[in-house]
C-alpha cells in the first residue's frame, strides 16, 4: 500500500529515558512477553526531576512554599514514594486516595485534601493525620468544625470562587468567603485558618498571577483579625508541550478533515504546544507585578512572608510514561489501513472527550521489510467509536501481529483516566522501569 498523501506526521517531544527505553533490543519484547496485554511504562525518576525543577523555581526566588503532586492526574503507586523522598506534598480528593497517599509514606502534612463535597469520613481522616484541608462550602465548614470538636484543631484554606470563572461549581463566593472568615474568627480553637485557594480553567500566566496577588491581600487582612492566613495555593493547570511549535502550527494551518478516518471531526483539541511550560509557567507567574511596593509578584509573597502552594499534575508527569498496546491485526481500506490493537480507546483519555491525542504513535521494532503506509488505529471492542487514533498516521512499514504501538507521554490523564474492563479486558498493567549500572530493570507497580 502507497502512502496516501492525507496524512501528516506529528512526532512527539520525549525525554532521553523512554527513547532508549525503546531502542532496548529485548526490554519492551520482555514486558510484552509476560503480560500479555496493553502495559503502561512508568518512570518515576522524571517524575522525581521535574518536581525538582519547580522546587528550584520557588528557591531562585526566595519564596517559601510547597509543591503538591495532583494524584487524580495518574493512579499508579510508584509516584507517591518519589513525593515522599523528596519531601512533595499530594493532592487528594478521596478517602482511599488520602489513604493510599499515606501508606506510600507521605505524611499527613504533606497532604493537601481539595475536591466538592468531601464526605465525613474524608475530613475525620484529614483531621486525625493533620491534613491541609480546602474548604469549598459553608456547610462543608460546620461539617468540619464539627469532626473538629472531637479530633483537635483542623488546618483548613478557603477555596475562593474565582471572578473569571464566575460559573464554576467550586470555591466561595464573596458573601460565602466572608462567612467562612467569621467562622475561621469565632472558632480559633477549632481551626487552623492556613490562607485561601484557588483553581483556574486553562493554562494563562496573568490571571493566575492576579488573583495570588489579590489573595496576599487578603491574607494580610485575613491577619489582622488573628489568623495565620500565610498561604496561597495557585492550584494546577500548569501547562505542558507534546509536539514542538512548528509542528503544531502546521497542523493548525494545514488541518483538513481527510486526514482522519471517515472523514471524523473535532470540536476541540489540547493545545499541544505551549509557552511558558511546567517549571518555566511558576517562573512567569512569579515574574508578574506586584501590586504597592512590590516589584514582582515573587516578591510579594517573599517580603509578606506567605507560602506559595501549587498542584501540578500533568506538568510532574510529563515525559514520565508511555503506553504500549500490542497489534492484533491489520485491514487496509483503500489509501490507508485500520490496525487493531490489544486493548481499548478509553486507556487514551482524550478520545473520550470528542477530541484526540494527537502525537503520532510508533511502531515497534520499527525496522522491518515493508511499504512505509498509513492507518489509523481501533480498539478491540465490538464499537465502532473505540478508536485510539482517528487521524492516519504514517507508519514505516504495515503493522503486524504481534508488533508494539507506543503511544508517547501519556501519563498525565490519558492512560487511567477513563479505563474500563469492557468485554472483560484487563486493565492495561501498570510498569515501574528503573535504571542502575547495568542498565534498564522493570517491575509491577503495587496498585
Amino acid at each position: 500500500m502507497e502512502l496516501t498523501t492525507s496524512a501528516i506526521s506529528l512526532p512527539a517531544i520525549e525525554p532521553l529515558w523512554a527513547r532508549q527505553v525503546r531502542e532496548d533490543p529485548h526490554l519492551l519484547a520482555d514486558i510484552a512477553h509476560s503480560v500479555r496485554g496493553a502495559f503502561h511504562v512508568l518512570h518515576p525518576a522524571q517524575f522525581a526531576s521535574n518536581t525538582e525543577a519547580f522546587k528550584k523555581v520557588l528557591a531562585a526566588e526566595g519564596v517559601a512554599g510547597q509543591v503538591y503532586f495532583g494524584k487524580k492526574a495518574n493512579k499508579a503507586e510508584c509516584w507517591l514514594p518519589a513525593c515522599a523522598r523528596s519531601d512533595a506534598g499530594v493532592d487528594v480528593a478521596s478517602a482511599p486516595e488520602l489513604a493510599h497517599a499515606l501508606s506510600s509514606g507521605v505524611r499527613g502534612a504533606d497532604i493537601i485534601v481539595t475536591g466538592a463535597a468531601k464526605s465525613d469520613e474524608l475530613l475525620w481522616l484529614a483531621a486525625r493525620h493533620r491534613c491541609l484541608i480546602a474548604v469549598d462550602a459553608l456547610d462543608e465548614m460546620d461539617r468540619l468544625l464539627s469532626v473538629a470538636s472531637s479530633c483537635g484543631p483542623v488546618r483548613v484554606l478557603l477555596r475562593v470562587l474565582p471572578e473569571v470563572n464566575p460559573h464554576s461549581r467550586f470555591g466561595l463566593a464573596t458573601a460565602e468567603l466572608d462567612a467562612a472568615l467569621e467562622r475561621c474568627v469565632q472558632a480559633r480553637d477549632l481551626v487552623d485558618m492556613a490562607g485561601f485557594s484557588f483553581h483556574l480553567n486553562g493554562y494563562e500566566v496573568a490571571p493566575r498571577a492576579g488573583l495570588a496577588d489579590e489573595l496576599i491581600d487578603a491574607c494580610l487582612a485575613a491577619r489582622h483579625r488573628g489568623l495565620a492566613a500565610g498561604s496561597i495555593s495557585i492550584g494546577g493547570g500548569f501547562a505542558v508541550s507534546y509536539l514542538d511549535g512548528p509542528t503544531w502550527q502546521r497542523f493548525n494551518r494545514d488541518y483538513q478533515d481527510s486526514w482522519f478516518h471517515h472523514n471524523k471531526t473535532f470540536t476541540q483539541f489540547y493545545p499541544y504546544h505551549q509557552s511558558p511550560t511546567s517549571a518555566a509557567m511558576l517562573r512567569a507567574i512569579l515574574a508578574g507585578p506586584g501590586t504597592g511596593p512590590y516589584a514582582s509578584l515573587g516578591a510579594k509573597f517573599a517580603r509578606t512572608e506567605t507560602r506559595l502552594l501549587l498542584e501540578p499534575g500533568r506538568a510532574l508527569l510529563d515525559g514520565a510514561g508511555f503506553s504500549v498496546f500490542p497489534v492484533q491485526g491489520f485491514k487496509e481500506r483503500g489509501d490507508y489501513g485500520i490496525v487493531t490493537v490489544a486493548g481499548l480507546s478509553a486507556s487514551v483519555s482524550e478520545q473520550w472527550k470528542n477530541s484526540e491525542y494527537l502525537p503520532d504513535p510508533l511502531l515497534w521494532p520499527g525496522a522491518g521489510a515493508g511499504t512505509p503506509t498509513t492507518a489509523c488505529v481501533g480498539g478491540a471492542s465490538c464499537l465502532e467509536y473505540d478508536m485510539l487514533t482517528w487521524r492516519k498516521v504514517p507508519f514505516p512499514r504495515e503493522p503486524r501481529y504481534g508488533d508494539l504501538l507506543i503511544y508517547p507521554n501519556t501519563a498525565g490523564y490519558q492512560m487511567d483516566k477513563n479505563e474500563t474492563e469492557f468485554h472483560q479486558i484487563p486493565l492495561p498493567t501498570r510498569v515501574v522501569v528503573t535504571r542502575d549500572e547495568t542498565g534498564f530493570r522493570w517491575s509491577l507497580d503495587r496498585q
